[in-house]
């Protein structure tokens, strides 16, 4: 294969991969933000229920305690069918990791998402716990997961332009390999600094809607901020990077919202998460 040829494959490849990720649009029916998105709402759904049990498996599986998985579930549940984010088209799962060191919290595409019971354990109040909930709601209703997919893609046409002009030959199933590769990764997704303030936003959003103080998101960012206060940084803020004045954002967005103080009908549910951490202890 002469280097001319191998140069309008590569070309080829290039004007693809930007083709489809720069042509194809959607309009996020939560936030209204048009998004650069390669998969639909469906795919992403099957593709967090294939992933749900491998990434749950990174952390212990699912803990055995059937009382505080469904609590958990109850808590997320009520984010959902009390806030915008029931427009979303994902049918919500909520689990919790029985892993009991690892402090962490994420969520797949189409609506999988999940909570350490090391995280848990540091937690004292049910609007916390929705505060967590909430945040990784925003994720997915936000369609982080698929954006960065769609960038991957976009990537991995490039890669696969480079390798043709190269070395002569096809990619040699390259392409599907890099997505796998970044299917098998999204837990790991260093968000950007604008996905983590939206979800920030769209979680006290959600929480907020639901009935839940928010008071509990500020407790959730001092909490983690606790946990990081030595060498070893909680692997939350490995897969959430903290940009510093989250908790300030927060604060001024909640003094902005309610000037006149947080309303006494918003709920921190002590009592009830404290129901349900003994029966789990």
């Amino acid at each position: 294969m002469s280097f001319l040829i191998r140069l309008l494959l590569g070309a080829v490849f290039i004007i693809g991969g930007l083709f489809s990720y720069y042509g194809q649009t959607d309009i996020n029916p939560v936030t209204g933000e048009k998004q650069r998105i390669q998969i639909s709402p469906r795919q992403e759904i099957v593709l967090g229920l294939q992933s749900r049990q491998k990434m749950a498996a990174q952390y212990g599986g699912l803990d055995p305690n059937e009382s505080i998985q469904a609590y958990v579930n109850i808590v997320g549940d009520r984010v959902i069918k009390n806030s915008t984010a029931q427009k979303s088209p994902y049918p919500f799962e909520f689990h919790l990791l029985r892993d009991p060191k690892t402090i962490n919290a994420f969520a797949l595409p189409g609506g999988q998402v999940f909570i350490t019971a090391a995280l848990l354990s540091r937690l004292d109040s049910e609007a916390q716990l929705a505060a967590v909930l909430g945040h990784e709601i925003g994720h997915v209703v936000g369609r982080h997961g698929a954006e960065h997919l769609a960038k991957q893609n976009l990537g991995a046409s490039l890669v696969n332009a480079v390798g043709i002009i190269s070395s002569g030959g096809n990619d040699g199933g390259q392409g599907a390999a890099a997505i796998a590769g970044a299917v098998n990764h999204l837990v790991d997704l260093r968000y950007s600094r604008k996905d983590e303030s939206e979800s920030d936003r769209l979680g006290l959003q959600f929480m907020t809607q639901a009935g839940y103080s928010p008071i509990g998101i500020l407790q959730v960012m001092k909490i983690l901020a606790a946990a990081g206060g030595g060498s070893r940084q909680p692997e939350f803020f490995k897969s959430h990077p903290d940009p510093g004045n989250r908790f300030e954002t927060l604060n001024a967005l909640i003094a902005k919202t309610y000037p006149n103080g947080v309303p006494k009908t918003l709920d921190e549910g002590r009592d009830r998460f404290a129901q349900y951490a003994r029966s789990g202890s």
